[in-house]
């Protein structure tokens, strides 16, 4: 995820709704953009990522993780709105929340996502041998203005305050790491299997998207260290944890 020195997130025209284009994805790729954001929260609230009562972040930070429009966005929280799984408050406290009691199973564009269980495996896997040659990579010629980049996305990523914010900032760390490299033809590859795999991402807990900037922060001490070793296995635990932590192991 490459970025602004000052870790603002800027816009991502392609962002992971580039997977929608790709034949790989032929499960998800028949559903619409609007279809797409249900399935995800609505498939996030069914999972537990989303807690009863909790808020979600400003509809254009939504839109930019989601890699779609804000008025997507809209349409979207406000269909959910209508099948329970979300409902609006007013008020200085209000905004959109998932619902005290929500529905669960009602999004139908969800066993879209449910029927890639193989596809997003493989995806992950592929990602894992992208991602350990690439930190293997950087380790010898990330340049210290590199280095310092990734210090400030792994700074913006502890201060972001909603799962949409982090995501933006995750994407932008991991195609900076790419970067850093010096092969383009590298970062190519990469950033179509991570535009891929990012499709199928849903909300997660703050907390745990917290844990995982330890593993970021670990890589980028193992990168100014010189310790290829180090941050190829940085990078393999940081991505075989995918298997477990996507939807496709939450379902059990």
């Amino acid at each position: 995820m490459t970025g602004t020195p000052n870790g603002t997130a800027p816009a991502h025209p392609e962002g992971p709704v580039l997977a929608l284009n790709s034949p790989k994805l032929n499960g998800i790729r028949r559903l619409t953009a609007l279809d797409t954001v249900r399935a995800r929260i609505a498939m996030a609230v069914d999972l537990g990522l989303l807690s009863p009562g909790e808020r979600l972040p400003q509809t254009d930070a939504i839109a930019e993780a989601l890699g779609v429009g804000e008025i997507t966005v809209r349409r979207a929280l406000s269909t959910l709105c209508t099948d329970g799984v979300l409902e609006r408050r007013r008020g200085r406290n209000g905004g959109t929340l998932v619902a005290e009691q929500p529905t669960r199973g009602v999004v139908d564009a969800a066993e879209a996502y449910h029927g890639q269980t193989a596809e997003v495996h493989r995806l992950i896997d592929e990602r894992v041998v992208l991602e350990c040659g690439i930190a293997h990579l950087a380790t010898h010629a990330a340049s210290a203005a590199a280095l310092d980049e990734l210090d400030l996305l792994v700074a913006a990523m502890d201060r972001a305050e909603s799962w949409a914010e982090f995501h933006s900032c995750d994407e932008r760390f991991h195609l900076a790491v790419a970067h850093a490299t010096g092969l383009d033809a590298s970062v190519q590859t990469y950033g179509t299997v991570l535009r891929r795999l990012y499709a199928y991402y849903l909300p997660y807990p703050l907390a745990a998207l917290r844990e995982s900037n330890d593993e970021h922060r670990a890589l980028v001490a193992a990168l100014r260290a010189g310790d290829a070793a180090r941050a190829a296995d940085i990078a393999r635990r940081h991505v075989e944890t995918l298997h477990r932590t996507m939807f496709v192991g939450l379902m059990g």
